[in-house]
């Protein structure tokens, strides 16, 4: 009864088979020449409906999002995103190291997601041009958010037409984008670039991979000095086969949006069993495939010594304690079952 986080399960078998073959097959070219990432590329331009799109592998979220957002800033800018937005509390500084100091600057909104005004007031100030101010540069959104809730087309068209207005580029930070897409239920084109994205870091390693993020850039311009960047942070791969093969077996036959779906679906079990008790309530809507809910002192020990693990998560409400739980493409039915039958008892 592992509800800590989608990170902390393994990896897919026709992923490991993937990587397996990759190894068996001889040789093959080096720093992402191969075979592997080509087809990658390909079918990205499929999926996305985007035929000039440009993709780079990389080995970790943190390096996706951080490499994508330096090629969307000067060292002077400053770069919107959400207080809770993982690249705000999560990534140690790595956005702004490798913007050579961008400035991040949040900007709230309820449930994880960004408010559109504020954000429009806060692009509306007169600092442009003005050398005593950071120049704004790019909006950065979460999807799936912080919260687990999913920003839809007409939310993102929103702010990119906001950040496009005054000539900001639009990042979508992307490690859980399947499991949006799956709530969702349009298009790739429609949840990205239609909508306004210019550059997505697709998430896959909390969704099946071993260790294994994509750079997709929409506005091939953007992607001018990725390479280089990518180079200088440590990121490119000799044998980037092994990167690629994770991919291309991650977006073969709808494997990515297969496991996407499998644990949105558990997410939704757990919240339906979950809410029927009394006591509980869920701090935010469920659209993916995280939960944050207060539960009763008793569930939780009773659960605490059932073994179930998850995190414990702050709460605005004195006295109420609630805590996050992930559900992941390999979240065993049986287990959530237990898990509720086990709160079910205690409440």
């Amino acid at each position: 009864m592992n509800f800590r986080s989608d990170n902390e399960v393994g990896a897919h078998p026709a992923i490991l088979e993937a990587v397996n073959r990759a190894f068996s097959g001889g040789t093959a070219h080096s720093y992402g020449a191969d075979e592997w990432t080509h087809q990658v590329e390909r079918r990205l331009r499929e999926i996305f409906e985007k035929p000039d799109l440009i993709f780079f592998p990389v080995a970790t979220g943190t390096a996706a999002n951080a490499l994508a957002l330096s090629c969307c800033t000067p060292p002077w800018g400053a770069i919107y995103c959400h207080p809770e937005a993982h690249i705000q509390v999560d990534e140690a500084n790595a956005p702004e190291f490798f913007a050579s100091g961008a400035k991040l600057v949040p900007i709230a909104g309820p449930a994880g997601k960004m408010d559109t005004k504020a954000l429009a007031d806060a692009l509306a100030q007169p600092v442009y041009g003005v050398v005593h101010h950071p120049q704004p540069a790019a909006v950065s959104i979460t999807q799936a958010t912080e919260c687990g809730t999913v920003y839809d087309p007409h939310d993102i068209a929103v702010i990119a037409t906001a950040a496009h207005r005054h000539g900001l580029k639009l990042h979508m930070d992307g490690a859980r984008f399947a499991n949006a897409l799956s709530f969702i239920g349009c298009s790739a084109a429609e949840l990205s670039w239609r909508a306004g994205v210019d550059v997505l870091s697709l998430g896959a390693t909390k969704n099946g991979a071993l260790a294994a993020e994509a750079v997709v850039f929409f506005e091939p311009e953007l992607a001018r000095e990725f390479e280089f960047r990518r180079k200088r942070s440590g990121h490119l791969f000799s044998k980037m086969r092994f990167l690629s093969a994770q991919l291309a077996a991650y977006l073969t036959d709808g494997l990515w949006l297969t496991n996407a779906h499998h644990a949105n679906s558990m997410a939704r079990r757990l919240v339906a069993g979950l809410t029927a008790l009394k006591g509980t309530q869920l701090l935010y809507p469920v659209d993916a495939n995280e939960i944050f809910v207060i539960l009763p002192p008793g569930v939780h020990d009773a659960l605490q010594a059932a073994g179930a693990q998850y995190h414990p998560w702050p709460s605005d409400r004195p006295g109420e304690r609630a805590f996050r739980l992930v559900t992941a493409f390999n979240t065993d039915a049986a287990e959530v079952d237990r898990f509720l039958s086990i709160a079910k008892k205690a409440a």
